[in-house]
């Protein structure tokens, strides 16, 4: 059975992260000529070329530092994590190897890609969402 926890729906802080996340990647095709998926702009650090490393920096920078700015302003959620540090570990290899093999990830394809009416966006977010869905199924109903 399907149980909606309504004190925690919060459709204004939605909208308004939807809202920011959508300007984010879109100043950042619109300045850059580059699309905001995570893993891309990760990746990129790694590798040896100087000629976009400050952007990428700054962006990541940005995803680091925004959780202590928003502390600033209201109060940060709880973070429950019902996991062994193993399983996030597992879990986190898995991911990767989802966006390597996929050539991007949730935010790449599912924000980005969807955006632009990507083909190969549209069927990985298919897939991804698909997954997850049957992933949460699995633990929740079949394993626990």
């Amino acid at each position: 059975m399907l149980v909606i926890d309504w004190s925690s729906f919060t459709p204004l802080n939605a909208a308004l992260g939807g809202l920011v996340i959508g300007l984010a990647t879109t100043l950042l095709l619109i300045l850059a000529g580059r699309i905001a998926g995570i893993s891309g702009i990760v990746g990129g650090l790694f590798r040896l070329s100087q000629g976009d490393m400050g952007w990428r920096i700054a962006f990541v920078a940005g995803l680091l530092l925004a959780p202590w700015l928003y502390r600033w302003v209201a109060v940060l959620p709880p973070v429950e994590i019902h996991a062994s540090y193993g399983l996030l570990v597992l879990a986190g290899l898995i991911v990767g190897m989802g966006t390597r093999y996929g050539s991007g990830c949730t935010s790449g394809h599912g924000v980005c890609g969807l955006s632009r009416l990507s083909p190969r966006s549209i069927v990985a977010t298919i897939i991804f969402i698909t997954m997850a869905m049957a992933t949460t199924y699995v633990i929740r109903h079949v394993i626990s």
